[in-house]
């Protein structure tokens, strides 16, 4: 079994990719803090199923999803399947983003498949948390990016195929 990436290195990866993304397609700025989503949540997850043994999943208040929908649609609200479908684009394009600044760091192809999204909060089976970032935005919404590995690797590293 080989670790691929340090845990601190694929942190900042995954900080630098969700400030990236989500000020680009949503024009919201996320910094990290500790304030943890409220109860209305919204996740969106991701498995890869080529190249690393890992999967993400973002757990955000509605309000802030919502608020990203608004603004990347360009629209003052918007609809439940809107901001469904945003929600997995969003996350398509971030875990895009990843998986190609991994790529560099590693020389490690890595494919994962569709996001998924669920209504309140959503985690995986057979996997555990072995770190989260927490984020919050400019109104007060809180987001929290986890990564999830096997529920028997704890090293530290991600994991490589």
């Amino acid at each position: 079994m080989n670790t691929a990436l340090a845990r601190e290195e694929l942190e900042r990866i995954l900080d630098q990719a969700v400030q990236d993304v989500t000020e680009c397609t949503a024009g919201v700025r996320l910094r990290q803090g500790n304030q943890s989503p409220g109860e209305d949540l919204c996740t969106v997850q991701i498995t890869f199923d080529r190249g690393f043994r890992t999967s993400l999943t973002l757990c955000a208040d509605t309000r802030l999803l919502s608020r990203m929908a608004s603004n990347s649609f360009h629209e003052e609200s918007v609809s439940p399947e809107d901001l469904e479908e945003f929600s997995k684009e969003y996350f398509n394009v971030l875990c895009g983003r990843i998986a190609g600044a991994m790529f560099q760091a590693t020389q490690i192809p890595a494919h994962f498949g569709p996001p998924v999204f669920y209504r309140g909060r959503y985690e995986p089976e057979g996997s555990e948390v072995q770190f989260m970032l927490t984020y919050t935005d400019e109104s007060c919404g809180g987001a929290q990016f986890i990564h999830h590995v096997p529920c028997s690797d704890e090293d530290g590293a991600v994991l490589a195929d």
